[in-house]
Parts: structure tokens; sequence; C-alpha cells
């Protein structure tokens, strides 16, 4: 065969399919739009009550990412983001109170102040792996619990503070006292967060701290500094969950040392292993049925939330291994289809 017909019998390269970006699958856009639409129908369906722990469930959302963050994404598990919590929810408050009502000034000097105290306590905790990591950060936030507790010059101590003035979204605006509203403003806040850390994780730095998780020592030996790349990752896990400090305070307008205490670390971390852990989605997700188990089916059945947050973790270690975003395979496996129903190919 001459040159020619071989030129001639090459096929032309395939651009149908486009770039490598391609558009969201259309059943994933429709369920897109449909979060998208019930979570904007909240104030208009529900109580204030409701719309309250709506409001709840987002902050919480927010500091979840913060944990998955770093347990699911850089595979550092963590029970210390409530302390980045504590200082973001004591900064917006003090923020509040002494200089500005504008949430977005609130906004950025709390994150700032989260970015701040991570970077001093960084170095520290990412010298330990595993359970050792576990174990530091654990310290850090009960460090950060007492200084909240004994700082009453600063803090309040234990009684906290309040006195705090509802945020104000511009200049000259009003104060944002409508439950309504202050679930908007923290909605936006919210979905803003979630965008920032899906295009953080499509980045280069993203794609790093997944082989960060999957192998620390193949990274190290074909030169990363796999100690830098940790210590980024957690000073942005920080900053993300003093975000969320700020949006509690903006939202409660009451902030106290419990506010950053194990019991809140605890909560971050029960809902990303009940979302599933390394899915930012699945993390939101655990957040609102976290908090909703505890703030609302805990009220209707006499305060027995511990018992029912205790049975929402068995639950979801022996029936969800991998989370609620884990995968059809669980989800199939609970579910199994009839013999009737089955393929021959998957019979076989």
């Amino acid at each position: 065969m001459s040159a020619v017909t071989q030129g001639a019998a090459a096929p032309a390269p395939d651009r149908s399919h486009g770039p490598s970006r391609r558009p969201l699958p259309i059943r994933q856009s429709l369920v897109v739009g449909l979060v998208v639409l019930v979570l904007l129908m909240v104030p208009w369906v529900f109580d204030a009550f409701t719309v309250s722990t709506f409001t709840r469930a987002l902050v919480f959302a927010v500091l979840a990412m913060a944990v998955n963050l770093l347990t699911g994404i850089a595979g550092m598990p963590t029970l210390g983001q409530a302390a980045y919590f504590g200082v973001g929810a004591y900064t917006g408050a003090l923020v509040s109170i002494h200089w500005s009502e504008l949430g977005v000034i609130q906004l950025l000097l709390a994150t700032l102040a989260g970015v701040v105290a991570a970077l001093l306590t960084g170095p520290l905790a990412i010298r330990g792996r595993g359970v050792a990591f576990l174990m530091i950060t654990l310290a850090i936030g009960e460090i950060g619990y007492s200084a909240a507790g004994r700082l009453d010059w600063v803090t309040g101590g234990t009684d906290g503070l309040s006195g705090i003035l509802p945020v104000v979204l511009l200049p000259g605006g009003e104060g944002l006292v409508n439950e309504g509203l202050i679930y908007y403003y923290v909605l936006v806040v919210a979905a803003l967060a979630y965008v920032g850390v899906g295009v953080l994780l499509r980045s280069p730095f993203g794609l790093t701290l997944r082989g960060l998780r999957d192998n620390e020592a193949r990274l190290r030996a074909v030169g990363y500094r796999t100690n830098t790349y940790a210590l980024g990752v957690y000073v942005c896990a920080g900053g993300l969950a003093a975000l969320a400090g700020s949006l509690w305070t903006s939202s409660q307008r009451f902030v106290a040392p419990g506010d950053m205490g194990f019991d809140i670390a605890a909560l971050a971390l029960l809902a990303v292993i009940v979302g599933g852990v390394g899915s930012m989605w699945g993390a939101c997700l655990g957040a609102a049925v976290v908090v909703f188990t505890r703030d609302y089916f805990g009220q209707i059945i006499s305060g027995h939330a511990p018992l029912l947050l205790g049975i929402l973790f068995v639950l979801a270690v022996y029936l969800l291994p991998k989370g609620i975003a884990g995968g059809r395979a669980q989800w199939r496996s609970l579910f199994p289809r009839s013999r009737a129903e089955t393929t021959p190919e998957e019979a076989t």
C-alpha cells in the first residue's frame, strides 16, 4: 500500500466531543436545579424554628467542608477545626460589637483570623499523620476551648458574648433580623464557599492533596515538599472553618466557649462520616442530617438528641460505610433486586 493510500485511509481525528470539560449530564443538572429550588423555598414553606434549623445546618455544612478538606481529601483526620470555628465566631462578634456591622467585613476579618491561627498552630500539627495528627488537633481544640473560657476580658468567659448587632449587607442598610433574610444571607455565603472549594479541588494543588492522601511517600520521592502542601491545606481548612464561625455569630448573635468545644468538632466529623468521606456535597448533606437529628428530632422526643446521634452513627457505619455519597453499590446491597429482575449478565 502506498503512502498516499495510507494517508487517505487514516481516520480524521474525532473532535466531536469537544474539550475535556463536558457539561453536566441532564439528570445531574435537574438534581442541582431541584436542590437550589428547594433551598430557595425554605423560608416560604417552613416556620421560623425550622428555618433557623436550616440556617444552622448551612453553617455546619461549611464547617463540615473544612473538616472534609483535611480528612477526606488530604487524608488527615482532624478533631481540631472547632478551634478555628471559634476563632472566626469570636472575631466576627468582636468586629460587630466594636467596629462594623457589615457582613463582608466580619467574614473577611474572621477568615483572616482563622488563617493566622492555622498558620501559627499548623507547623506543630502537621508533624504527625494518622492518629498522631488526630490527637494533636484534638489538643489544639481543647487549648482553644480552655482559652476562650479564661480570657474574660476578650471572650466574656463562660458567660459568652452577647449584644452582637444584626449583620448589615450594605453600608447604611438595615440589620437582618428576620429568620428568612438571615437564612438567605447564610445560604449565599455557603454556596460561594462550596464553589470556592470546588475550584480549589480541581486545581493542581487539589490534585496534589489527593496524592498526599493516597501515597505521600511516592510524592516525596518525586520531589514534592509534602509538608508544605499539608500546611497549605491546613491553613485553607482553618480559614474555611473560621468563615463558618462568623456565619454562626451572624445567625445566632451569641457565642460562648461551648461553640468551639469537643462536641462541635465531633459533630463536624460525624457529618463527614455520615455524608461520605471525600465528598463535599456528601459532607453538606451529612451536616444537614446531623443538625436536624440533634436540633429538630431531638426536640420532638424530649431532648434525646445524643441517643439519636449515637443511633445515627451506628447505622451509618454498618449500613452505609462509605456514607450517603459512597456510591450505588452499597445502596444496591441495602435494597437488592429480586431474582426475577436480575439480568443474565448480572447473575453470572
